[in-house]
């Protein structure tokens, strides 16, 4: 897997996001939606366009396979933490930024077992 950095793997989950909430996304949008300036996202996304997570046609930016499941991935891993972490009491918006932070973080095998116990609670009905 390509190393990327924290900021890399959040640009990645804010441009899929937005990709499901607009279709299309544009530079601005990342700026507006993460409230960073234009050079400092212009520089973050070359860096992926350059690692191959990221393409740039007219414009319009689109995730490559590669990015699309690193993306993914990470997303996953913020809404199984967070549903956890709400499980378990903590209160919102705690829940969502502590996912946001644990998410690029967390061992493989931590969040194997994390998933593990949210998934067959919440197939069974029942709260952790």
């Amino acid at each position: 897997m390509v190393d990327i950095y924290e900021s890399g793997e959040m640009y990645l989950e804010t441009i899929l996001l937005l990709q499901k909430k607009k279709g299309i996304v544009r530079a601005v949008d990342i700026c507006a939606e993460l409230g960073f300036a234009k050079s400092s996202v212009s520089a973050a996304l070359s860096a992926l366009r350059e690692k191959g997570f990221l393409e740039n046609e007219d414009g319009a930016l689109a995730l490559t396979e590669k990015g699309r499941e690193r993306a993914e991935r990470i997303y996953e891993r913020h809404t199984v933490l967070e549903a956890y972490f709400s499980a378990i009491g903590v209160p919102q918006p705690a829940a969502s930024e502590d996912a946001c932070k644990i998410e690029h973080v967390i061992s493989d095998e931590t969040f194997a077992v994390i998933k593990r116990l949210v998934t067959e609670r919440a197939a069974g009905g029942e709260t952790l």
